[in-house]
């Protein structure tokens, strides 16, 4: 019986046991983390028959039942499931419209004369596809031609894979960046999700109208890549060759998913599942999804505040009067402080102290500080108020959500990008498609 070898190393999981879900429950079964392979993982195939000659064209170019094949094939290979007959039509489809996008995504190269990936490119790629299995690169070749798998036909979709990214970043680069304002707003939403329920997920996407037999169809579809799932085939392997979302490319790596912003249907899943559970198909409006629940946290939301004051030094034991006449004093000044001036105004009077105190967590700051600023509004110059110190009035110069989990501005930024950019390339290759014609034999 011959033998395929995945095309994958970073596979997040490996199925370790399929757990009877009780009654109403959305868990298929229950995934566990993976350990590093050492080595290739080598999987069986079924045998399948595609006749040769033309299977489809795409303007000009056709596509042959031997392409189908090798196709076919190495999705096999690097999605790492065990086809069975039940299986092949299904994998028939993803071979088909792969290519059909390959065909488009190589014309559209062919117009841009000066965009060209050489031999060195692509062997630079290969290597690295070879180095997340830890092997080289003949050894991977190799092992693939051992199933029927030729090496050229790795060539020409790395070639086209790596032409289409460059086309893609220098057309669409410029409009994938991303305001202040975007990041500022993003950072907002994340600092009011702080604190609310969050899940890390993998998530598989098959898209009705791309799949043959339309949303009944993405069922079935969805139910046998939980089987293959169940009996080995790795999370993310699957979701790189089957997923229709973007977050196919990082192997369905969908992040943090904060509790509220996904349709009901899947928050739903999200909390009947436990860490590690896959979930049966989930059928939202367009498509099917299969979620992996790889992690939940609770928020961590914390008050940060950022605090200036105006301060009249006093020992702990000084007398009522020494403290009431600071705080005399500071009151008929109040009214004339802001968070821009009480800095100034401390240095040009006698006997006051000014100090920016910078952002705090609120639970750090000293106790007659909390019980003072805890409701202020932000710009609120409050007090007096007395520590062991003295007699102060503090300035609430800046309040908002915190939390360890929050992302920088700099990941917020890239992830924009990252969005903006991969909708730009799905408009792209819907015009191309919408333009050409392309005829299924």
């Amino acid at each position: 019986m011959t033998a395929l070898m995945a095309g994958s190393a970073a596979a997040q999981t490996a199925p370790m046991r399929q757990d009877p879900p009780a009654q109403g429950a959305t868990a298929a079964g229950t995934l566990q983390p993976e350990q590093v392979r050492r080595e290739p993982r080598m999987v069986q195939r079924a045998d399948f028959q595609i006749a040769d000659g033309v299977v489809a064209t795409v303007n000009d170019d056709i596509i042959t039942g031997f392409d189908l094949r090798q196709r076919m094939l190495l999705i096999i290979a690097m999605s790492e499931v065990e086809p069975t007959a039940e299986d092949l039509p299904q994998i028939e489809r993803q071979a088909l419209e792969s290519l059909i996008d390959e065909r488009l995504q190589a014309q559209e190269i062919a117009r841009y004369p000066d965009l060209k990936v050489s031999d060195e490119d692509v062997n630079a790629e290969i290597n690295a596809m070879a180095a997340d299995l830890q092997t080289t690169a003949d050894a991977y070749l190799r092992l693939l031609a051992q199933v029927g798998i030729q090496p050229q036909a790795i060539r020409d979709q790395v070639r086209v894979s790596l032409g289409w990214r460059r086309l893609v970043g220098g057309r669409f680069g410029s409009r994938a960046r991303v305001s202040k304002a975007q990041v500022d707003q993003a950072l907002r939403q994340a600092e009011e999700a702080a604190g609310k329920r969050q899940y890390l997920i993998g998530e598989i996407y098959l898209e009705a109208a791309q799949t043959q037999g339309g949303m009944q169809g993405a069922v079935n579809g969805a139910q046998q890549l939980i089987r293959q799932m169940i009996q080995g085939a790795p999370f993310q392997a699957v979701a790189q060759q089957f997923s229709d979302a973007p977050s196919a490319v990082r192997g369905g790596d969908a992040g943090w998913v904060i509790e509220g912003t996904v349709p009901p249907a899947l928050q739903q899943a999200m909390d009947n599942l436990d860490v590690g559970q896959l979930s049966n198909p989930i059928v939202v409006e367009g498509g099917v999804y299969i979620i992996y629940v790889r992690d939940k946290r609770q928020g961590s939301a914390t008050q940060l505040v950022s605090l200036r004051q105006v301060m009249i030094e006093l020992p702990e034991t000084a007398d009522a009067a020494a403290v009431a006449a600071a705080g005399q004093r500071l009151t008929a000044l109040q009214p004339q402080l802001t968070c821009d001036n009480m800095l100034t105004r401390a240095t040009s009077e006698n006997g006051l102290l000014g100090t920016d105190l910078g952002e705090s967590d609120l639970q750090s700051v000293i106790p007659q500080f909390q019980e003072a600023v805890a409701d202020a509004p932000e710009g609120a110059v409050v007090g007096p108020v007395r520590s062991p110190l003295g007699v102060h009035l503090v300035g609430v110069c800046g309040r908002r959500v915190g939390s360890a989990a929050l992302p920088s501005r700099d990941e917020i930024e890239s992830r924009l990008q990252r969005s903006q950019l991969s909708m730009l390339e799905r408009r792209y290759m819907r015009d191309l498609r919408s333009d050409a014609l392309i005829e299924r034999k």
